[in-house]
């Protein structure tokens, strides 16, 4: 059983390594796909996303966060309060 499995791996291993090997585009692609991870995730999260308790004492962070876990989610998002 482990052997079977253990050759599955070796076989879907070796054939990505490979096609990865083969690709004369997709090195470009790929590279390409890495670039717009980084640009979406890391850039904008940065100018866009800011983080939710900003400027809370670490008491005030303590108390959210219990509340939360023991009641749910309690950010009410028309006045951007936590309550």
């Amino acid at each position: 059983m482990a052997n079977t499995i253990a050759k599955a791996l070796s076989s879907v291993w070796r054939f990505y390594r490979d096609g990865f090997r083969n690709m004369t585009w997709g090195r470009s692609l790929w590279l390409l796909i890495i670039l717009k991870i980084i640009i979406l995730f890391g850039v904008l999260r940065v100018f866009f996303f800011k983080p939710a308790m900003a400027g809370k004492s670490e008491e005030e962070k303590s108390e959210i966060v219990g509340a939360s876990l023991t009641e749910g989610n309690i950010f009410l998002k028309e006045n951007n309060q936590w309550h």
